[in-house]
């Protein structure tokens, strides 16, 4: 404390005690706040303003708001706090001695100096407001009263106006025109209030009105809460009148007015029920009186109430009560107050009206017995409201007169009252002579019969009234009338006539028997003059009629001759037409129609001959799957080559290998990349030729073996499951796709796909016991059909549907994805160190949960989750808009997959079943080629190029969340901060769903393909397959060995095949003997580069029909159609039978022989491979007859067999001749579509080879880059550039061993420790390093006391990785810790010289 009053220059002082704590007990930080305020005292003591504030102003003195501006304010009011709390201690502290007191009774302390300078501050504050407020600007006063020193209640901003106006108001009411801070803290509270009630007003939200109203800072007077909702509904009319009139803000006093109304109208209202109540009581007593006071009651404000009329209201209201509890079956039911009023209005009219025509008969009665007719017409208007015609005034006096002289003569003593009936239900009397009108029967009331009453003296005006205008109306249609008249007469008349010819009608029959009479008889006697004159000229009649005759036809004839001149052109077109459309009818006859007639064929068998464009296309396309295949071939083994070729390089960059064993295979890939194809292209065409003759058997053996396991999908099928998986991998990879030609044509895609769909079954059914098995048991058919259609067909798809929005997202440099919270934090930290230049305080490893505590990291990390979002949104897109462009193959396989795990599972669900499928063709497809695009030839890279580790990521995250997606798994566990995801990824999954349903409905493959069984025998060209000779020995050797499980029957074709091959042939014996010279010291390897060579197989089935054997009906089949085919053209007939029965004439053997040496000169130009079967050519060249014996012979065999009937006239073979035509038609189609397609995949293979090529070139470069630098040092070891090496030492590839002990690499840093071995036993351990065989394997043993204990196999390139992974420590023989940093170093040392 003593410091710390030393750096102000004051002297401690004598009191023991600041702030109640002993001086030499404070902390350090308390001394200096409890220095700073006994120098602010000091300071004040002194008087000088300039001081005082400096020292207000210390940071240590912890003071808030201090204003250098008011340094006087604050002195003064300091000085007088201070005096007045010295003086109030002297009188305190007498009895109190020097060592108890304390500081502070007569300093002030840091709170009182806090409180004084905000007491200024408020001062200064509250003056500021009350000027702002006095020059009338609203910003400035508003700026004013939100000062913190104000210390006043909230302020709305959007409020200025309010404030600045009802302040101005108030400022002017006041007699000093000063508003003190206690008037301002209840104004500005009370108007912040009012302005969120308007605020709540204008958004019409009844439940916020109410709250506000409520609101205590307001202080409305006689707030009622249950009137809340009046209140608000009132004020929302209000502030919408006030807004229509510019009016923007109801003040309180507008508000309170409000109040004040409604709740006045609810009183009223209330009052006004209770007298409504008295009403329906004395209405109920039926006391007129009583009725009559309780309709006057002030309270219940009714309108026209006439004490007079008391009796009637009674009535009136009573009936009106009695009706409304009728109608709503209630007899408790009230009248209302409308009610009431109407009732009042009724009886008052009422009484108006009866009071009115009580007048109009004394007057017209009176009238008529003065004999005064001058009056009536008038009363009768005004008085009884009558239209009346003043015509007829006499005519109503002298009715009038009439009537009433009756009833006087018939009257007898009567009163001078009349009565009227009001409503036809209540009675009105009249004194005629007081001309008093009344509801209350007169005591002794005898009406005045003598007199006409209201109803008569109507009804008599009435009916005056009518006469004359049905006079006036006769006479002004008197022309109408006569009209009618007539009409009248007319219908008369034409009665009678109707009824006359009615009569005639009904006497027809005798009328006309009269007419035929006498016509007959006219008739007869004019047919006998006319015969008598042509009788006596019949030789001129003749003569006439034959020129006639003549003259006519002439003239037909020639204007039908000119006709067709003169549409010439539209007769031919009109030929053409009926031609074309004959010939249409006829195709569709064909194609459509279920058994077409031999008619048809015949005019369409001409498709069936091949023509030479057919024999070019064939050989065409025979040619470019022969390239196809071979340079699938060449290109797997090129990939190979250069993926061993990285490695090596990779080994180099390490100093695993030496630079020779680059150079040396570096030298081998430029050799077989430069010749490799030509010399495949060179063996393949010599196909069997190029092998010794008498092996030609044994090959021949073979095309029928593959031809075998080609055609029917179950032998394969077997041996994959017999097979290990990591051999049945390798025999796919070589022998499966090479035998179905990596399915080029439709014909080896279609068997390829049901190798694998009765593969996918056998799996299915032997191996899936549960239907994730299929999933997790990564089966071998799975694979072959992923990497089938990922091949050389498949690549383009995957290219054209994943390659634009996969180069759109490598293409956005600014995308930067990581969903890991640790590595964002890990980027965040790096990031604060680049800009601060200082080293991080916080941790740098942390756990995930520890870096999502950090908002930065988690800003991060959503954005980027909505940049993922947007990226796969775009990739999904792609997806789903490109099943057609998906691979036919991928899709009927998602279908077999789908309804073979259905039938084996039935009670699996759909979304079960779907999450399959979509692991076959999102995970397994498609998922890889995102994950690395370059891997799969998604995109170019150039030689040397790499992606980016960003893009990787990138593209990673993507495949992360589609892959989450299609098997609806959500984030959870690990992946909790992506569980924002979650909705989108159900979202997501829907559509995938869809998707996959939508890919699973694809055609069988025999519809697709249009192939069935009868495919291989209409097509001019053998299938030919181009497979190695190891390749065949392998396959053989395979089928040998799984014989018992592929062929289970004795009868079994593959059985009778694999029994005439014999045994397994060597290379030596399989080429044929002197095939390689056996004094050739490099034989061995000159057999295995013969092994490599590769053949071309024909493939043939050896069991086609032979002349006299009749076991393969389909080939007699397809033998006897050709035979018909070629009698029908030559010879016509409307039934094969008929045509059969019938001898062929001279001119059609002619035309067979014709034909037959046609076909002869097109077969001597059809190659080898090309050419039909032996017994087939010499079918052909028979004569007619022969032929139609041998179809004979082959019908009834047919017929045995159930395939035809004569009982239909063998329609069936003529139908299986209609599908031939029409395959040929669709495989002319199909063929022109393969060429496109083998075209597109060769130009694809070439750009991948162009591609190896340049990196060949890269490689090539780098070598040579290598073997540069390496010249221009001494080293123990020199390369030229032939790529000869020269050792110094023994041995060329063999290094020695090395032996330390573990005293030795423990010295070295390498051994940490040994587990249960103390450190001075590390002597009797010996460790030895050999390295292995393989390039970059070690083998070290342990050995104790010269003992071995203990060796393990270790991989450098596990190390390096291990290295890379950040790990310090590894453990080896599950004892020894090792530096793995240290190992590397020793072993580059000492076997890589680095």
């Amino acid at each position: 404390m003593r410091k710390e009053l030393e750096k102000y220059g004051i002297q401690m002082p004598s009191f023991s005690k600041i702030g109640g704590i002993l001086a030499s007990e404070l902390s350090v930080d308390e001394a200096a706040l409890h220095a700073a305020v006994i120098a602010i005292n000091e300071a004040v003591e002194k008087g000088i303003a300039e001081q005082t504030i400096v020292t207000l102003r210390n940071p240590n003195a912890m003071l808030l708001n201090v204003d250098e501006e008011l340094a006087q304010d604050y002195q003064n009011e300091l000085f007088d706090a201070k005096r007045k709390k010295e003086s109030n201690a002297r009188l305190k502290n007498g009895t109190i001695s020097d060592e108890e007191r304390d500081v502070y009774e007569e300093l002030l302390t840091q709170a009182e100096i806090q409180g004084n300078i905000n007491k200024i501050n408020k001062l200064i504050a509250v003056d500021n407001i009350n000027t702002a407020i006095r020059n009338c600007d609203p910003n400035k006063t508003l700026v004013a009263l939100m000062k913190p020193e104000a210390q006043l209640p909230v302020v709305h901003s959007f409020a200025a106006a309010v404030y600045q106006t009802e302040l101005f108001n108030l400022q002017q009411q006041n007699a000093v025109n000063y508003l003190a801070h206690d008037e301002l803290s209840i104004a500005v509270e009370m108007l912040s209030a009012v302005v969120l009630l308007n605020q709540t007003l204008e958004n019409k939200d009844i439940l916020m009105i109410k709250n506000h109203l409520r609101d205590p800072c307001l202080g409305f007077n006689n707030l009622e809460e249950e009137n809340l909702q009046r209140y608000a509904d009132t004020l929302l009319s209000i502030k919408s009148e006030a807004s229509s009139q510019g009016q923007d803000y109801l003040s309180w006093n507008d508000i309170q007015n409000c109040i004040d109304m409604v709740n006045m109208q609810i009183q009223e209202e209330n009052e006004r029920i209770i007298a409504i109540g008295h009403i329906n009581e004395a209405v109920d007593q039926g006391n007129p009186e009583k009725t009559l006071e309780a309709l006057l009651l002030p309270t219940a404000k009714l309108q026209d109430v006439r004490p007079a009329n008391a009796r009637h209201y009674q009535d009136v209201l009573h009936y009106a009560k009695a009706q409304k509890c009728k109608e709503s079956q209630d007899e408790s039911a009230l009248l209302w107050l409308d009610e009431i009023q109407r009732g009042i209005n009724d009886s008052n009219n009422n009484i108006k009206e009866a009071a009115t025509l009580a007048v109009g008969i004394s007057m017209i009665n009176k009238s008529l017995e003065k004999g005064d007719s001058q009056p009536i017409l008038m009363i009768l208007q005004s008085r009884f409201g009558l239209r009346v015609i003043a015509e007829c005034a006499e005519a109503y006096f002298r009715n009038l007169s009439e009537a009433k002289n009756i009833k006087t003569m018939e009257g007898s003593s009567e009163s001078p009252w009349i009565k009227l009936v009001m409503k036809a239900m209540y009675d009105y009397y009249y004194n005629v002579e007081t001309e008093e009108g009344t509801c209350v029967a007169p005591k002794g009331f005898v009406p005045k019969a003598s007199w006409l009453t209201g109803e008569e003296i109507q009804n008599i005006a009435g009916q005056v009234t009518a006469d004359y205008n049905r006079e006036q109306l006769w006479l002004a249609n008197e022309n109408l009338i006569v009209g009618l008249q007539a009409r009248a007469r007319g219908f008369l008349v034409r009665k009678n006539y109707q009824e006359r010819k009615a009569y005639l009608q009904n006497q027809e029959p005798s009328a006309i028997k009269i007419q035929a009479f006498w016509k007959g008889f006219k008739q007869r006697k004019s047919y006998v003059d006319r015969l008598k004159v042509l009788q006596g000229n019949v030789a001129a009649i003749v003569k006439i009629q034959s020129w006639v005759k003549m003259w006519l036809a002439r003239r037909a004839y020639r204007n039908r001759l000119q006709y067709f001149k003169d549409h010439n052109d539209q007769i031919v077109k009109i030929q053409a037409f009926l031609r074309a459309n004959k010939a249409r009818e006829d195709y569709r006859t064909l194609i459509g129609a279920e058994n077409p007639p031999l008619t048809v064929l015949r005019k369409f068998a001409y498709l069936l001959d091949q023509s030479d464009l057919d024999f070019q296309e064939e050989l065409e396309v025979t040619r470019l799957r022969e390239e196809v295949v071979t340079k699938i071939r060449s290109n797997q083994q090129l990939e190979k080559d250069l993926n061993l070729m990285d490695i090596k390089i990779g080994l180099l960059v390490k100093n695993r290998i030496t630079l020779q064993d680059v150079v040396l295979h570096s030298k081998k890939l430029n050799k077989k990349s430069k010749s490799q194809l030509e010399e495949m292209v060179t063996v393949d065409k010599q196909g069997i030729k190029g092998l010794s003759k008498e092996r030609r058997k044994k090959l021949e053996a073979y095309q029928h073996l593959f031809y075998l396991l080609q055609t029917n999908p179950t032998y394969l099928a077997k041996l994959i499951f017999q097979m290990p998986q990591n051999k049945s991998t390798k025999f796919m990879d070589t022998v499966i796709f090479t035998l179905y030609n990596y399915a080029s044509n439709q014909r080896e895609e279609y068997l390829l796909l049901k190798l694998f769909k009765t593969a996918l079954k056998e799996e299915i059914t032997s191996k899936v016991d549960q239907i994730q098995d299929i999933v997790t048991g990564n089966p071998t058919v799975i694979k072959m059909v992923v990497s089938f259609n990922r091949g050389a067909r498949g690549q383009n798809t995957l290219r054209q549907l994943l390659a634009p929005v996969v180069k759109e997202i490598m293409e956005d440099k600014s995308l930067i994805i990581n969903t890991s919270p640790v590595d964002v934090y890990k980027a965040w930290v790096n990031q604060l160190e680049m800009q601060t230049g200082e080293a991080s305080k916080l941790p740098y490893d942390v756990t995930t949960e520890q870096a999502l505590a950090h908002a930065e990291v988690v800003n991060k990390l959503e954005s980027s989750i909505q940049s993922l979002r947007a990226v796969t949104d775009k990739v999904l897109t792609s997806i789903f808009s490109s099943l057609s462009m998906m691979p036919y193959g991928m899709r009927y396989i998602a279908k077999v997959l789908k309804s073979s795990l259905h039938e084996k599972f039935p009670d699996a669900t759909e979304d079960e079943l779907l999450k399959i499928v979509g692991n076959l063709l999102y995970y397994r497809f498609m998922n890889p080629a995102i994950v690395a695009p370059d891997g799969f030839d998604i995109i170019d890279i150039t030689a040397g190029g790499q992606i980016h580790p960003d893009q990787r990521r990138n593209l990673g995250c993507v495949a992360k969340v589609l892959q989450h997606a299609a098997s609806n798994k959500l984030f959870e566990g690990e992946s909790e901060h992506l569980s924002s995801m979650n909705t989108y990824l159900s979202q997501t999954y829907q559509k995938f769903r869809n998707f996959f349903q939508a890919a699973c409905d694809v055609p069988e493959p025999e519809e697709k393909f249009n192939i069935d069984e009868y495919s291989d025998m209409v097509t001019l060209s053998k299938p030919v397959i181009y497979i190695s000779i190891e390749e065949i020995i392998n396959t053989h050797s395979l089928l040998l060995e799984h014989q018992d499980a592929i062929a289970t029957e004795t009868n079994d074709l593959l059985n009778e095949l694999l029994e005439g091959l014999g045994p397994v042939p060597d290379i030596e014996s399989f080429l044929g003997e002197g095939a390689v010279d056996p004094n050739d010291p490099n034989r061995e390897s000159t057999l295995n580069q013969l092994a490599k060579t590769e053949i071309s197989l024909s493939l043939t089935s050896k069991y086609e029909l032979r002349e006299g054997e009749d076991q393969d009906l389909k080939s007699l089949m397809i033998k006897t159609k050709r035979l018909v085919v070629d009698v029908i053209r030559t010879q016509p007939g409307d039934t094969l039978l008929e045509i059969l029965e019938t001898p062929a004439t001279a001119q059609q053997e002619s035309e067979n022989l014709k034909l037959v040496e046609k076909r002869a000169i097109l077969d001597s130009k059809t190659p080898e491979k090309m050419k039909h079967s032996q017994s087939i050519f010499e079918d052909g060249q028979l004569p007619i007859e022969q032929k139609k014996r041998k179809i004979q012979r082959n019908l009834r065999t047919l017929e045995q067999a159930g395939l035809v009937s004569s009982a239909t006239k063998y329609q069936e073979i003529i139908n299986e001749i209609a599908k031939d035509i029409r395959n040929q038609r669709r495989y002319r189609h199909h063929r022109k579509a393969e060429l496109v397609k083998l075209q597109q995949t060769l130009n694809a293979l070439n750009s991948k080879t162009a591609f190896y090529e340049e990196q060949i070139n890269y490689y090539n470069t780098y070598i040579k880059t290598c073997l540069d630098n390496l010249t221009r040092k001494n080293s123990r070891r020199s390369i030229k550039l032939d790529g000869k090496e020269e050792v110094k030492g023994s041995k060329k590839l063999k290094q020695a061993s090395l032996k330390y002990t573990a005293a030795r690499l423990h010295e070295k840093g390498v051994i940490l420790e040994i587990e249960d071995l103390q450190t001075n036993q590390f002597k009797n351990v010996m460790f030895d390093i050999t390295p292995g065989e393989e390039v970059g394997d070690f083998e070290i043993k342990a050995k104790f006391l010269g003992v071995e204990m203990e060796k393990v196999q270790l991989h450098f390139q596990d190390l390096l990785q291990m290295q890379y992974e950040g790990v310090a420590v590894m453990k080896m023989f599950d004892k020894a810790k090792v530096n793995v940093n240290l190992l590397i170093f020793l072993l580059n040392k000492k076997f890589y010289g680095k």
